[in-house]
């Protein structure tokens, strides 16, 4: 079913408002899961909304939270979520950032008390268009085992970073820290579909084929043991610079019950113009980007999701009858 990107980003707001979220709180979300969407990640997408909305009904977000600054200097700034949904206080710290980047060079926003913040690059959007270098990370309710080890203890993880081109769309990596998302383990189990070897572990420790079995065992780190010490890496980040909870201290996202996860996020964001220059910057990435393209069949990562969107924006989403009557059900 076809309809415009404008009128589900309006059902899905109108669902999250009716169980108990702010205009504020809603828009924010709803332009975020749409967008996920129309980027070609439904795991981060429409599937995410009977979640959302089942953690406003049990009190794990608190629908009405404004996002406020708990500490800053001129070039870094803390943000409580408020136990609110990410997305406003993500939105917060891009502004705030984004400005004192450009006032000293680089600039950091870290939030604290937060919840799921969706595609990561997605909040990175707005650093490109200002010509600036964006990093992000944030840690997620416990589903990776540490190096050596079966129990879960670090979330799935994923670090985002977006580089500004001149007259080009950005180029923009996110990627999580799991050999996948966790969220395509969720996508697998609604449909009953199995998934390959390698993606996760039952509670036993023993590899699985089951994604239901995945979701209540623990996700595989992407390239092994480099995978979970990058996960430790944005563990620490992302928890001793904010205080936001590790994610083994926080309750998995997939049931409606559980603790309100306050989670961290952490932007860093870099000005060229403060280092070796835009002509430097420009040099560079151009030159880097060439010889990339040269190999035949490389694709520069972040280009089909722009794509996506701007045509879903003009012609709309394809959603399928079912997912649009689960929203509406939730009105």
């Amino acid at each position: 079913m076809l309809l415009p990107f404008q009128e589900i980003q309006a059902l899905v707001q109108a669902a999250l408002i009716h169980n108990g979220a702010s205009v504020l709180q809603a828009h924010a979300t709803a332009l975020a899961l749409v967008t996920a969407q129309a980027s070609g990640l439904p795991s981060h997408g429409l599937s995410r909304v009977a979640m959302y909305v089942s953690h406003l009904q049990t009190g794990r977000v608190q629908g009405h939270a404004m996002p406020h600054i708990l500490n800053e200097r001129p070039a870094a700034v803390l943000i409580d979520a408020g136990n609110g949904f990410a997305f406003p206080a993500c939105q917060m710290a891009i502004e705030q950032a984004i400005p004192r980047a450009q006032d000293f060079g680089v600039a950091i926003a870290a939030i604290t008390n937060s919840h799921h913040f969706g595609m990561a690059a997605y909040h990175l959007d707005p650093v490109a268009h200002a010509g600036l270098v964006g990093i992000v990370c944030g840690n997620s309710p416990a589903a990776m085992p540490a190096a050596g080890g079966k129990r879960p203890i670090f979330g799935t993880n994923p670090i985002a970073a977006i580089f500004p081109r001149g007259g080009h769309p950005p180029i923009s990596v996110d990627l999580s820290l799991s050999e996948v998302a966790r969220g395509k383990l969720m996508v697998a189990a609604h449909k009953g579909e199995s998934i390959p070897l390698g993606w996760a572990l039952d509670k036993d420790g023993m590899p699985t084929t089951d994604p239901a079995k995945g979701l209540e065992g623990s996700m595989l780190a992407m390239g092994g043991t480099k995978g979970a010490l990058l996960a430790l890496v944005v563990e620490l980040l992302v928890t001793s610079l904010t205080g936001a909870h590790f994610g083994a201290e926080a309750d998995t996202f997939f049931k409606p019950e559980g603790n309100q996860p306050r989670l961290g996020q952490v932007f860093i964001v870099i000005d060229p113009q403060a280092l070796g220059g835009q002509t430097v910057y420009n040099e560079r990435v151009e030159a880097l980007i060439s010889a990339m393209l040269s190999d035949e069949g490389v694709r520069l990562p972040g280009q089909r999701r722009i794509q996506l969107v701007e045509a879903a924006k003009k012609t709309g989403l394809d959603i399928p009858q079912s997912a649009i009557d689960a929203i509406r059900a939730f009105c």
